[in-house]
C-alpha cells in the first residue's frame, strides 16, 4: 500500500485534471490494487459476518471523482480510495464497515487514513429508536463500544448540548443520548498498511465492532418494520 499512499500524496499536492490525466494509467493501477485489497477484506470479514459474503468490490467501493457542487472547495479529486462494506452494498441504508486508504496527513477527515464501524448517517427514526434502546438497555449500549479494539473511539463530533426532545435532563446514558453519529472510528498510522496479512488485521479490528455494528442494524430493521 506504500505506493498507493505516494500517489494519493501527489495527487493532493496536485488536485487538477491535467496532471490526473497526465497520470491516468497509474491511478488505474492503484486503484486495481485497492480493489484487490476489498475482495479480501470481504472474504475474512464474511468470516464472522456471513451476510457480507456475496458483495463485490464494485458493491462497496467508491468513485475518486468529488462532487463539488455544493462545496466550497473546488478540487475535482478525492485524496484517498474507500470502501464501506455493508448487507446489500453502500447503497442499503444498513449500517457497515468502512475503511479508506488516504495520504495519512494527520488526524483530519479525509487525510487520515480511517477504519470505521457504523452510521454517519441515521435517519430520524433510526436515531429515535438507538435513544430508546439505550434508555432502556440497562448498559447494552455502553458494553458493546467497549468490545471493540482500543484504537477505536466513539464519534461525537457534532453532539447535542442537552437531551434530545423526549428526553429527561436526568436521562441514563445522556452522553450517548445526544450523539448525532453512531460509529466507531479508528486511525491507524501509515505502519498499519504496510507488512503481510493486511487484509486479515483489518478484519480482526472490524470483528471486534461487530456486536456495535448488530446494534445499529437491529434499529436500522426495526424501523423498516413499523
Amino acid at each position: 500500500m506504500k505506493a498507493i499512499i505516494e500517489f494519493l500524496r501527489q495527487l493532493q499536492c496536485n488536485n487538477n485534471r491535467e496532471w490526473f490525466n497526465a497520470h491516468k494509467a497509474e491511478f488505474l493501477k492503484h486503484q486495481d490494487r485497492f480493489h484487490e485489497l476489498v475482495e479480501e477484506v470481504i472474504r475474512e470479514v464474511s468470516v464472522f459476518d456471513p451476510d457480507l459474503a456475496t458483495l463485490t468490490p464494485k458493491d462497496c467501493t467508491f468513485r475518486i471523482y468529488r462532487d463539488v457542487r455544493f462545496s466550497a472547495d473546488k478540487s475535482p479529486y478525492k485524496c484517498h480510495f474507500g470502501a464501506f462494506l455493508a448487507k446489500g452494498g453502500k447503497k442499503s441504508g444498513n449500517s457497515g464497515y468502512y475503511f479508506h486508504i488516504s495520504t495519512g496527513g494527520g488526524e483530519e477527515y479525509p487525510y487520515c487514513h480511517m477504519l470505521a464501524a457504523g452510521d454517519y448517517c441515521c435517519d430520524p427514526e433510526v436515531l429515535k429508536i438507538l435513544r430508546e434502546d439505550i434508555v432502556n438497555g440497562d448498559g447494552d449500549f455502553e458494553r458493546v463500544v467497549r468490545q471493540a479494539d482500543a484504537s477505536f473511539y466513539l464519534e461525537k463530533e457534532g453532539a447535542l448540548k442537552r437531551n434530545p426532545k423526549g428526553f429527561p435532563a436526568d436521562a441514563p446514558y445522556s452522553e450517548y443520548l445526544r450523539l448525532k453519529y453512531f460509529c466507531l472510528t479508528s486511525l491507524p498510522g501509515d505502519d498499519f498498511w504496510e507488512g503481510e496479512d493486511l487484509a486479515k488485521r483489518i478484519a480482526a479490528k472490524f470483528a471486534t465492532t461487530k456486536p456495535f455494528l448488530d446494534y445499529i442494524n437491529r434499529a436500522i430493521d426495526f424501523s423498516r418494520e413499523e
